[in-house]
């Protein structure tokens, strides 16, 4: 059975991918940092006896390395570092700047995927699949960028593009991939319900790519539709 760790499953993407997975038949190992009032996420669990709940904050170095150790005997195909943080959408572009949100934004959505790649990798390695997925955006994408604004988000997924192209090279030995993805315009709290794409159709695409990948696709970066991105 393929399993999947997903990081912030209780809502949008995360938990999305974790319905897909469920239905395909995966085991999933669900996270987020308040399962107790992750109520879709517990129906999911209801439903699907493949699902199990945990507890994870992702800027938690502790809990992180308390998680590997507890699934050390479970075989890891797919790690799924979903979990992000905007702090500046919502706000002017004139707004002030809060530097602690943006060393946040960096903990959650740079550091993190790392920090996971690197306590859950002898897990991956013992698996059949062995990929890691990094949920990016093209806003990280410094040839994309067409306008100002956005930095503590833009910066944090320009510096996680380049963390797991780094780390591309370092698991390739191993046989473990890393692939990056941009789910697109997505209606989630984050992207609004304006957005053109259901959770739905955002991951369905992005499954595909998981599904197609082989290592020779390892540190590339892809539209949810598989178009590459350019950095």
């Amino acid at each position: 059975m393929t399993s999947v760790l997903i990081t912030g499953s209780n809502r949008g993407l995360g938990l999305e991918w974790a319905r897909q997975c469920a239905g395909a038949g995966w085991r999933v190992i669900a996270t987020c940092r308040y399962p107790e009032e992750a109520d879709d996420l517990a129906k999911l669990a209801d439903q699907f006896r493949s699902v199990r709940l945990h507890r994870l904050d992702v800027t938690n170095a502790g809990q992180i390395v308390a998680l590997a150790e507890e699934l050390r005997e479970t075989p890891i195909d797919i790690l799924l570092n979903n979990a992000g943080v905007y702090p500046e959408k919502f706000l002017p572009l004139n707004a002030p700047l809060n530097f602690e949100d943006w060393a946040y934004t960096f903990q959650v959505n740079a550091m993190a995927p790392l920090r996971m790649a690197k306590a859950f990798v002898e897990l991956l390695a013992s698996s059949d699949k062995r990929l890691v997925v990094a949920i990016s955006s093209h806003m990280g994408s410094i040839a994309e960028i067409d306008g100002p604004g956005s930095y503590f988000y833009r910066s944090s997924k320009a510096a996680l593009n380049a963390v797991m192209k780094g780390l591309s090279l370092e698991f390739k030995p191993l046989n473990i991939g890393v692939l990056l993805l941009h789910p697109g315009w997505v209606q989630t709290r984050m992207g609004g319900p304006g957005a053109p794409l259901s959770p739905e159709q955002s991951v369905q695409g992005m499954r595909r790519l998981v599904d197609e990948f082989t290592l020779a696709d390892t540190g590339r970066f892809f539209r949810y539709n598989g178009t590459e991105i350019p950095w």
